[in-house]
């Protein structure tokens, strides 16, 4: 396979510039349409295990449930997209393209196995922090655009959640760069290599920072119990309150994408991506100790649950008190962390490498 595909792309380089452009454009599609496919049948998995959780009915009656992802997306595309009378049309349009495009262009750098990569970059780590940090002004725009008190209050809240939320993730993407000494995502995942399985993984020395990217996760992607954007009993539906159609699908489906993206994020800042957990423990030879995508799969599956299951439990949480948890709880032991972390890289105390020759 691996052939066929060096094959084929220098059939398309022998054309030159046309040929490379064919080429990146295929790669971004190869990543683009899965994505997508798995935001409409991720949205029908989260009704199916919550109505389960709850004890009542999901989707089952369309095509068994199967089905309900398509009629979902024909049903957004074939509705009337209206717009406020004294919005402000061009940024009201743009607002929900500012906030999927960097959704999607977070996945270039997201290695999916050792060879596996739209752009293998040195400072990826930096490129995806920069991508993540831009879909917030798409919320704003969107609120402001609107020109409705809901909207904007929606956005506000927000804006004010994410960007407090993107520091205390910032933090704990610190203690991984210091614990891989690389900023490129693949280097990342090889610095868990350490023959002793899924204990050789980040997630062990570096737990409070794994805790802390994973609530921050949660709030970033303003879900519940953080979805306070989104509050119904108080701002109607947020900052998206006036779309409606495919400008509320392109919403729907930047936000669905972002959960996507944290986590196989999640797994490859500490759960070492692509690396079996069974490496150290069954024969080198054996299919469960082999590294590959699967495993990837199976960890995002994983963390994919887990929105679902906070969703499912807990109550939605006081503006108040999310503004605490990340001022007050989470951005502190981060700083502690870091500190702790770096002293014991300094003595080559643990399992970090010392950051000094």
């Amino acid at each position: 396979m691996e052939m066929l595909l060096d094959g084929f792309r220098d059939w398309l380089l022998a054309y030159g510039t046309a040929g490379a452009l064919a080429w990146i454009v295929l790669k971004i599609l190869a990543i683009a349409m899965p994505v997508i496919t798995s935001v409409a049948f991720y949205v029908v998995w989260e009704r199916k295990l919550i109505g389960w959780m709850h004890v009542r009915h999901g989707p089952m009656y369309v095509g068994w449930g199967i089905l309900q992802a398509f009629a979902d997306v024909f049903k957004l595309l074939f509705k009337e997209v209206l717009q406020p009378a004294n919005a402000n049309k061009p940024l009201f349009i743009l607002a929900p393209l500012i906030a999927l495009v960097p959704a999607f262009a977070a996945w270039a750098v997201v290695p999916f196995d050792a060879k596996l990569v739209l752009s293998n970059a040195n400072a990826g780590l930096l490129y995806l922090l920069a991508m993540t940090s831009l879909g917030v002004y798409g919320v704003i725009l969107a609120g402001w655009a609107s020109n409705s008190k809901y909207a904007f209050l929606g956005a506000m809240r927000s804006a004010a959640q994410v960007v407090s939320y993107e520091i205390a993730m910032g933090f704990a993407l610190v203690g991984v760069l210091m614990a891989a000494q690389s900023l490129n995502l693949g280097e990342i995942v090889r610095a868990q290599q350490g023959g002793a399985g899924l204990f050789s993984w980040f997630w062990v020395p570096l737990f409070p920072l794994f805790l802390t990217y994973l609530i921050s996760g949660v709030a970033e992607t303003n879900r519940a119990p953080f979805d306070v954007a989104e509050g119904e009993s108080e701002i109607v539906a947020g900052f998206h309150v006036e779309y409606s159609g495919i400008a509320f699908a392109l919403f729907f489906l930047a936000e669905y994408a972002n959960m996507l993206l944290i986590s196989a994020l999640t797994a490859v800042f500490f759960f070492g991506g692509w690396l079996s957990p069974f490496d150290g423990y069954l024969p080198a030879d054996s299919w469960l100790a082999q590294p590959g995508f699967l495993w990837l799969g199976i960890k995002m599956s994983a963390n994919m649950f887990l929105y679902f299951w906070l969703r499912a439990t807990f109550p939605r949480y006081r503006y108040d008190q999310i503004m605490r948890l990340g001022w007050k709880v989470l951005i502190p032991v981060t700083l502690v962390w870091i500190a702790v972390e770096g002293v014991m890289a300094h003595l080559g105390v643990g399992p970090w490498r010392a950051l000094s020759p």
